[in-house]
């Protein structure tokens, strides 16, 4: 009987039974809670039984689409939440970041102004200037920096630049304010607007400035919105450059005057270079969220070390055209005064030398756009100084009673 047994015990040890016993505590593991209380008792020598409580298993396709691998917002905001159409208005405002129009505000005034003070003569005080193509030029350069800024977010957003950046984007899509096609369709008419203003400019003024129309509509679309955008190609400073400095300040120029003067052009450039020098600080800014997006730019390529250099190259550069037209004997020195602004130069400078923090690029990146506009204004004060001081003069000369 002892035999028997012991011959029972080692039956119930055999290698399937061994098996049976390992694989039924996973099993039961996988079947949940109430799927063990109701489980039949499991015989040792029928492994088929173990089988039959694996539970059903129920698959389901996923698809990936790009709602799928969008970032989400910053912020999530509530369902109930519906901002009055005041809000509304407020929102989209601070959404093209209107801090940054000035950009385009700045060759624009520029480019009239330098028209109108050629114009000016001393049987000709008030000189020529036209109002309205002043105001359409304007309202066309605006709608297009406006609409770039908005498909830039749109893009950006689905490339995953500047996600979790909050100093970075308009924060229209970021902050869940407003849906990511919403953003793109309103960007895409806000451009096409400003393409019929251009078209309407061509009319006033001539076919040629259809040509610069063109290349701003162009450049507005092509800066980012598509795949591998000029921005994301390390090619946004030169872009830059050539937009907010030559091709906007000229464009302006001759939808006052019809032609086009060397002395514009050189203008232009002191204003492409500061536009420059303030793109290059925010990619400064945005090289940590840049760079895992895969977007590519000069701060990224360079370095910190070669990035502050180019930066103080850019605005020392500034000042460069203006000088060489100011210093000679029988020119007019009166240029000299955007001198003025060295003082926040050398600020802006430091900061820039000192930090790597994205806040106090921010900052820079900001006191740099107050440079440029304070450059432009004393800039545009010295040529209608310049334009009036021989009126003055002979009228002083005819004045006198010999």
């Amino acid at each position: 009987m002892q035999s028997k047994d012991r011959l029972d015990s080692q039956s119930d040890t055999s290698p399937d039974t061994a098996k049976t016993h390992e694989m039924v505590p996973a099993q039961l593991a996988t079947t949940g809670a109430d799927q063990e209380e109701n489980a039949p008792a499991l015989r040792a020598s029928t492994p088929q039984a173990v089988s039959e409580l694996r539970p059903g298993i129920s698959t389901y396709s996923v698809t990936t689409t790009s709602a799928v691998i969008q970032p989400v917002p910053l912020v999530e905001q509530p369902s109930e939440s519906r901002p009055s159409k005041r809000e509304w208005l407020s929102i989209w405002w601070e959404g093209i970041r209107p801090a940054y129009l000035a950009l385009s505000l700045s060759p624009v005034i520029l480019g009239s102004i330098a028209a109108w003070t050629q114009s000016i003569s001393v049987k000709n005080p008030r000189g020529n200037f036209h109002p309205i193509t002043f105001m359409l030029t304007l309202i066309a350069v605006l709608l297009l920096q406006s609409g770039a800024q908005l498909i830039n977010d749109y893009y950006d957003y689905l490339k995953g630049v500047d996600t979790n950046n909050s100093l970075g984007p308009g924060g229209l899509i970021q902050q869940g304010l407003v849906e990511p096609a919403r953003v793109l369709v309103v960007g895409l008419g806000t451009v096409g607007l400003g393409a019929v203003m251009g078209l309407v400019i061509a009319i006033l003024v001539g076919w040629p400035i259809i040509v610069v129309g063109l290349i701003g509509v162009l450049a507005a679309y092509f800066y980012s919105g598509v795949p591998k955008g000029l921005a994301s190609l390390a090619l946004g400073e030169i872009l830059c450059f050539f937009i907010f400095g030559p091709l906007i300040t000229i464009g302006s120029y001759m939808a006052q005057t019809g032609h086009l003067d060397r002395i514009v052009y050189i203008y232009s450039i002191s204003l492409g270079l500061l536009a420059t020098a303030f793109i290059h600080v925010n990619n400064m800014r945005d090289v940590r969220s840049d760079g895992p997006s895969g977007k590519l730019t000069l701060a990224s390529l360079l370095g910190v070390r070669l990035s502050r250099t180019l930066y103080v190259i850019l605005m020392l550069g500034t000042y460069a055209p203006i000088v060489a037209l100011g210093l000679p004997a029988h020119s007019s020195h009166l240029l000299l005064i955007v001198l003025w602004t060295l003082p926040l130069l050398v600020i802006v400078i430091t900061t820039v030398l000192r930090t790597t923090s994205p806040g106090s690029l921010h900052t820079a990146m900001l006191q740099t756009l107050k440079l440029e506009m304070y450059f432009t204004l004393l800039l545009i004060g010295a040529l209608i100084v310049d334009a009036y001081l021989p009126i003055v003069a002979h009228s002083h000369w005819l004045a006198l009673p010999f």
